[in-house]
């Protein structure tokens, strides 16, 4: 979403590098140049005023003036300032002292709240909660029914006493009020320690629903009230967020919808405008695309400097540390890496999500951006099943696999003969890496490390000649024997011997005070 926003603000840090010195003139002519991003983002006005004369005012300062590197001084005045703008801090769910804990949804029709509700509940359960759904979202044709599909994909039991409408023309007749408290005492029935009540969606000049909504909220006294919020509806964020905020005073925003292709202005204008922090952020359909906002990572994004902590953290639900030990242990023995551990891995790496989303936060991802958009997911879908269609001792064993063998694994998997080939040679060249580095001889071809290629070893293999290259003897006897004796003369001389802390030999003539040393530094000097 902030790819439009990232690439302005990239080119524009550019002009900065490699000067020396800022004058007033190249701060003002960046922060034109944010400015215009940022209007250009959709961010609200208001908030784009205040950020500009904010980092105006940082980088005319003594903090860039006095800066080694007033290019990067700048950047990080505008990392901090992003940061500050989305919030500050990681704001975490309030949960209550007593269970259950609360918490309400609101927001526009449309935005996904429902969807939304699915995703926390799965979320909260991952966490190690019991949640439970209350479907108080009745107007909606065939509302009900889609939090009951969300609530069993989650595997979150759902509380829906109405079945709500299933088309247009009905009216609604349940009490979306009842509903809610029941659901909550339900929740306390069964011991479920936290509550997600799914409201009707609305319109911020729709008082009807707005009180609807006021009336649930003093119904159940929630512990939380989630804004959802579309983060592709620009401008009018503002001002949605504000007639939410004086309707249901809610205490935290979810933004909704941040892969789509919008300039992504409501998720910096939200925090800023209204006072209430950015809790949580949806980055897909999938209930998984679902993760806790953090200003910080967010900004690094927005600035491609990309958002390892959030990879790391993924890789830490996703990965099987059973199937990690394995590897590890297999690792030490040295044993093979065959294409059994390879499409172990690729499993692995499967259950993280999207290759394009991890691809993308890493630092400097924009500059492969085109090569990841050509990215095709599906690519590891024929790797796998190119090896699946392997026997179990062709993956042990891949040189065995003949031109036959490789016809009847290419037609097994739908796939040509060129794929298995081109899979089958970077695997090899993927178990000599392997075999290298388990051995202890690090990577092969690298400048540094052990091994063929690299410096030290060709430093190494070029001393060892030096040292057993021998001087040829000459042809005449009596020149040999010459020769002869006075090598043995030269083996038998006395050594002459160089005093304790000369590097160069005697220096008796040595004089510190030529030196124009500071009062006291004799004393170093062995004098």
């Amino acid at each position: 979403m902030f790819n439009s926003l990232s690439d302005r603000l990239t080119a524009t840090f550019k002009n900065l590098r490699g000067k020396g010195r800022l004058s007033e003139a190249d701060v003002d002519a960046t922060v034109r140049e944010i400015r215009r991003a940022l209007l250009d983002a959709d961010v609200a006005v208001p908030v784009v005023r205040a950020f500009a004369a904010q980092v105006k005012e940082r980088a005319l300062g003594l903090e860039v003036s006095q800066a080694l590197n007033p290019g990067q001084q700048v950047v990080k005045i505008v990392n901090e300032e992003l940061v500050g703008i989305l919030g500050g801090e990681t704001r975490r769910l309030r949960l209550a002292k007593n269970p259950p804990t609360v918490i309400m949804l609101a927001g526009l029709q449309g935005a996904g709240k429902t969807t939304l509700a699915g995703k926390l509940a799965k979320w909260l359960k991952g966490q190690g909660h019991s949640p439970l759904l209350v479907a108080c979202d009745l107007q909606r044709p065939n509302a009900v029914k889609q939090l009951e599909v969300n609530g069993q994909r989650a595997g979150v039991p759902v509380f829906a006493p109405h079945p709500g409408v299933s088309s247009e023309f009905e009216a609604a007749t349940g009490d979306p009020v009842a509903v809610a408290r029941q659901g909550v005492a339900e929740a306390r029935a069964k011991l479920h320690d936290v509550v997600i009540v799914d409201t009707a969606g609305r319109l911020g000049i729709d008082a009807e629903l707005m009180q609807q909504a006021s009336d649930i909220r003093d119904a159940v006294n929630p512990d939380e009230v989630l804004f959802v919020i579309d983060a592709m509806i620009g401008q009018d964020a503002v001002n949605t967020a504000q007639a939410f905020n004086e309707g249901v005073n809610f205490t935290g925003v979810v933004l909704t919808k941040l892969d789509g292709d919008a300039r992504g202005g409501a998720a910096l204008s939200v925090a800023s405008v209204t006072g209430k922090p950015v809790m949580f952020a949806s980055t897909g359909e999938a209930l998984t695309d679902f993760e806790v906002f953090h200003p910080d990572r967010m900004a690094s994004r927005i600035l491609d400097m990309g958002d390892i902590l959030t990879l790391i953290e993924q890789a830490e639900q996703a990965w099987d540390k059973d199937e990690a030990a394995r590897m590890a242990k297999k690792f030490a023995d040295q044993e093979d890496f065959t294409l059994d551990d390879f499409l172990a891995q690729m499993q692995q790496i499967r259950n993280m999500g999207s290759m394009k989303k991890m691809l993308m936060m890493m630092p400097g991802a924009a500059n492969m951006r085109q090569q990841l958009e050509n990215f095709d997911e599906r690519e590891i879908d024929r790797v796998e099943a190119i090896v699946r269609s392997m026997t179990p001792h062709e993956r042990v064993a891949p040189k065995i696999i003949n031109g036959s063998r490789r016809a009847r694994i290419a037609r097994g998997s739908g796939v040509h003969v060129s794929e298995v080939n081109g899979l089958l040679e970077r695997f090899g060249q993927a178990q000599k890496m392997m075999r290298k580095m388990a051995a202890g001889g690090g990577i092969p071809g690298m400048p540094g490390m052990p091994g063929p290629g690299g410096f030290n070893g060709g430093a190494r293999k070029g001393k060892a000649t030096a040292k057993g290259k021998k001087k040829p003897r000459s042809g005449n006897p009596a020149k040999a024997a010459q020769e002869a004796a006075a090598a043995e003369a030269r083996r038998n001389a006395p050594r002459a011997s160089v005093p304790t802390g000369a590097a160069f030999g005697q220096q008796n003539d040595f004089d510190p005070s030529s030196l124009n040393l500071p009062k006291g530094f004799e004393k170093f000097l062995g004098k």
